[in-house]
C-alpha cells in the first residue's frame, strides 16, 4: 500500500518507519522546512549552544518499549530535570516538596509536620472541586495556591483557574521529602545529538521519501491508499465547525556571556510578570561546556491562523465542538488521525511514540486481515 502520513514529528516518523519495515511505501509530509515537529533542535550558531526550538523537551518515560525504540536511533544522555521559580521576589524548587513548604512558611518542618500545616491549610469546605482553583484550595489551601499555581495558570492557560477542570491540577503532585527531580520516571535523559537527529534516523529508511516545506490538506489524499493524520484535527476538515482552541508560545531570546540563570528553567509566577519563564538552553546538555549562554523568555497566548498550535485548551466550553470533530472524524474513511493535534489532546514524547507504535500495529493488523482501517486508535474524548 502507499501511505501518505503527514507531520515529521514522533507521530508522523514512528509511524512512516514502521509501515516502510513492514514494506509499504510512504510519504512523509511537513509544511515547516525541517523535520521533528515541536521537538526540533539546532545548534545557536552565536553560542554553539543545542537550542531547543520550539520549547525544551525533556525525555521521561516508565515505558521500556518507548525506551528502547528511541535508544535505537540516538544516545539518551541521562539528565535529571530540576526547575526553580520566582514569586515575590524569591526563589523557590518545583514541584511543591517538602523544601518549598518550608521555603514558603519560613519553617523547618518534618514530613509528618508538614502533612499536617498542608491538611489545616486545605479547604475541606470544598466537596468535589469543579475546576482548577477549587481543586488546589482543597487540597494545597489558599497559599501554595496563589504563591505557584495562580499567576501561573492565568498567563499559561489565558484565564482565570475557574475556568479550567480540576484534572489539570491532579498532574501536579506535592511531595513531603526534600526530592526536587521533576520528574519520577525511571528512564529521564535529553539525546546528545538533539531530537531533530533521531527523527532524521527513524525517517531514513528506502520506502519512506520525506517532503518539506509542503502543506498538505484533505484534497492531496488521492494518490494514497490511506493517510495519517498528525496535524490538527479541526484543520482536516477545513474548519468547519469552527476552530478548536489551542495555545501558542512566543519566544524572545537573549545572549550574554558566562551563566544567566544557573538552572535549566526558571517560572514566574507572579501574574504582573508577562511571562511564563525563562529557559537556559546550554543547561539542557550538562555535558558540554560554553562560554556564552542563550535564553529565551516564553509568552503564552491563544493561537491564531496561521500561529503554530502548542497545547489543547480543552475547556468544557470546547467540548460540543470537539465532539462534533469526533464525530467526523469517525465517519471519515482512508484516513487515521493520531498525536497530540490529531487527537486534540495533551500527549508526553512517550506516550506519543508509544501511542505511534500501537498505532503501526493496529494498522498492520488490519492491512493483514482486509478490514478497513480505523480512524482512532485510542478513544480521544
Amino acid at each position: 500500500m502507499r501511505f501518505g502520513v503527514v507531520g515529521s514529528g514522533f507521530s508522523g516518523a514512528v509511524i512512516g518507519r514502521g509501515l516502510a519495515e513492514a514494506g509499504h511505501d510512504v510519504t512523509v509530509f511537513d509544511s515547516r522546512p525541517h523535520v521533528a515537529g515541536n521537538c526540533h533542535t539546532e545548534r545557536d550558531a552565536e553560542t554553539g549552544v543545542m537550542v531547543h526550538m520550539y520549547g525544551p523537551h525533556i525525555f521521561h518515560t516508565s515505558d521500556e518499549r518507548v525506551w528502547e525504540y528511541v535508544n535505537r536511533y540516538g544516545e539518551m544522555v541521562p539528565y535529571d530535570h530540576r526547575v526553580k521559580t520566582t514569586v515575590g521576589g524569591k526563589v523557590y524548587s518545583l514541584p511543591i516538596s517538602l523544601h518549598t513548604i518550608n521555603q514558603l512558611f519560613d519553617t523547618a518542618l518534618t514530613p509528618d509536620e508538614a502533612r499536617d500545616r498542608i491538611a489545616q491549610e486545605a479547604d475541606e469546605s470544598i466537596g468535589e472541586p469543579a475546576n482548577f482553583e477549587e481543586q488546589a484550595l482543597r487540597f494545597i489551601g489558599r497559599t501554595l495556591y496563589e504563591a505557584f499555581f495562580y499567576g501561573y495558570t492565568r498567563k499559561q492557560w489565558g484565564v482565570h483557574p475557574r475556568q479550567l477542570p480540576a484534572s489539570v491540577l491532579k498532574r501536579l503532585p506535592v511531595r513531603f521529602t526534600y526530592a526536587d527531580s521533576y520528574f519520577s520516571h525511571p528512564h529521564q535523559a535529553i539525546p546528545r545529538d538533539g531530537y531533530t537527529a533521531i527523527v532524521e534516523r527513524i525517517l531514513d529508511h528506502e520506502r519512506i521519501q520525506v517532503r518539506l516545506s509542503h502543506h498538505f490538506v484533505a484534497a492531496d489524499r488521492t494518490p494514497f491508499d490511506h493517510v495519517v493524520w498528525t496535524g490538527p484535527l479541526d484543520e482536516w476538515f477545513g474548519h468547519e465547525h469552527g476552530r478548536l482552541g489551542y495555545r501558542t508560545l512566543d519566544f524572545e531570546p537573549y545572549r550574554a556571556d558566562g551563566d544567566s540563570l544557573g538552572c535549566p528553567v526558571m517560572n514566574f509566577g507572579d501574574y504582573e510578570v508577562p511571562y511564563t519563564r525563562i529557559t537556559e538552553h546550554k543547561n539542557f546538555a550538562p555535558w558540554e561546556s560554553h562560554e556564552r549562554t542563550i535564553c529565551f523568555k516564553e509568552y503564552s497566548r491563544a493561537c491564531s491562523e496561521g500561529d503554530i498550535p502548542y497545547y489543547p485548551i480543552r475547556l468544557a466550553d470546547d467540548r460540543a465542538l470537539l465532539d462534533r470533530y469526533l464525530d467526523a472524524a469517525r465517519s471519515e474513511r482512508g484516513v487515521t488521525f493520531v498525536g497530540r493535534l490529531g487527537t486534540y489532546r495533551y500527549l508526553d514524547m512517550d506516550v506519543t511514540i508509544g501511542e505511534a507504535l500501537a498505532a503501526v500495529d493496529g494498522i498492520l493488523a488490519a492491512v493483514a486481515s482486509s478490514d478497513a482501517i480505523p480512524a482512532f486508535f485510542v478513544d480521544p474524548a
